[in-house]
């Protein structure tokens, strides 16, 4: 059903027909209007069955999540920037004992100094923790990989994070067409848990494990994740053919057939990028965009087939490591090790920045001329950095 909805709104009703039994919620912005529309959901009566859980911390919220999951409920919820911070600790527990937990994270910069808007870096910050990762390039691409995180979640009985970039997306007001509940039911199955604390029959998750057997169960993780690459696209094939719509949930590449510059990023600037393509494309310009649907576990494979054509790939982040560089920009160098293509990378965007077109078309015209810095921070106020550096560059 399309609908004039906001994104947070949108990803609530999403959420509300996967039919989750416990959701916990603690407000931090831009993801408080999630859980604050699934609650009223829960108290309209229009969401059954479900328990909803207000706690004290971010960190208690994924404590809740645990143990619901663990004692074999369909578990949801969501969080933003120091919010996902805050809950590290219980985040890497969530995926060491395997549990199938979905998440939304609405994308928000890490202070200091405190900014609200929107970039990578929280969530890019645990790239490592065992979650799937899987990134909205619009409010109708979140409802639907939230149908599909909850599937994949239980099949491989591991956790997963939707990322959609706050405000941008979560308070942006769009037509959206919502999946029927007869579409979820037929596409997500009810849950059936991997493992259950029973106290019937008592068991200990998450005890102890020495130098004897810990590498063994990191690398048991690494298969999972390794399992998820193959499952994403098989998964996102059936989502497609009962919804009418949808990606490979690996990669989107568009105009990458004959592009000589190829420009990958994530999340919602992926709009911006494909109508500046279009504009180049008019003008002659052999340019395409490659969005990254999937980043955790990272299609290497994927990535390299739809790159694999062009002559350079400039990677465009939303977030980058300090004193080293670009994120994405090295899982994609690791993954095109060998070929020839020049590879650059532009962190754009940082704290709520705009992306505009006009940059973008600047920023591919030195990519195209092969006049672009490896290391490129667009739109940098290089008189402000003097100023802040005695002179420096």
């Amino acid at each position: 059903m399309l609908s004039q909805i906001e994104g947070s709104r949108a990803v609530a009703e999403a959420v509300a027909r996967c039919r989750p039994q416990v959701i916990c919620a603690y407000p931090i912005s831009p993801q408080t209007h999630i859980v604050e529309a699934l609650s009223a959901l829960v108290k309209s009566g229009r969401l059954t069955g479900c328990e909803y859980v207000n706690v004290e911390s971010e960190f208690a919220a994924m404590s809740v999540a645990i143990g619901a999951s663990a004692a074999g409920a369909r578990a949801y919820t969501a969080t933003a920037s120091q919010g996902l911070l805050y809950m590290v600790e219980a985040l890497y527990n969530a995926a060491g004992l395997g549990l199938p937990i979905v998440m939304t994270v609405a994308n928000r910069a890490i202070g200091a100094p405190i900014n609200i808007w929107n970039d990578h870096s929280d969530t890019m910050s645990q790239r490592d923790s065992g979650w799937i990762q899987l990134y909205a390039e619009s409010n109708q691409d979140a409802v639907d990989l939230h149908v599909l995180a909850f599937r994949l979640a239980e099949e491989l009985s591991t956790p997963v994070m939707v990322c959609m970039d706050g405000f941008v997306l979560t308070h942006a007001v769009e037509p959206v067409d919502l999946p029927d509940p007869s579409q979820v039911d037929a596409f997500l199955p009810a849950l059936r848990p991997r493992q259950v604390l029973d106290p019937a029959e008592p068991v200990s998750i998450g005890a102890m494990v020495g130098p004897e057997a810990f590498t063994e169960v990191r690398y048991l993780a690494h298969l999972t994740q390794l399992r998820a690459l193959d499952r994403i696209p098989v998964l996102a094939r059936e989502l497609r053919d009962v919804l009418g719509r949808g990606g490979t949930g690996l990669v989107d590449p568009y105009r990458c057939e004959d592009a000589e510059t190829v420009v990958v990023a994530l999340g919602s600037v992926l709009g911006t990028l494909k109508d500046t393509v279009d504009e180049l494309r008019a003008e002659g310009v052999a340019v395409g965009v490659l969005g990254v649907t999937t980043f955790r576990p990272f299609p290497a494979d994927a990535l390299r087939e739809a790159l694999r054509r062009a002559r350079r790939v400039v990677v465009l982040e939303r977030a980058f490591a300090v004193g080293v560089g670009g994120v994405v920009s090295a899982d994609i160098a690791a993954a095109m090790a060998g070929t020839p293509q020049r590879h650059y990378t532009v962190v754009a965007g940082l704290g709520g920045r705009p992306v505009t077109r006009d940059s973008l078309r600047s920023m591919i015209a030195d990519a195209a001329a092969d006049q672009l810095a490896p290391l490129t921070f667009l739109d940098l106020d290089h008189d402000l950095v003097r100023q802040a550096t005695g002179g420096q560059p």
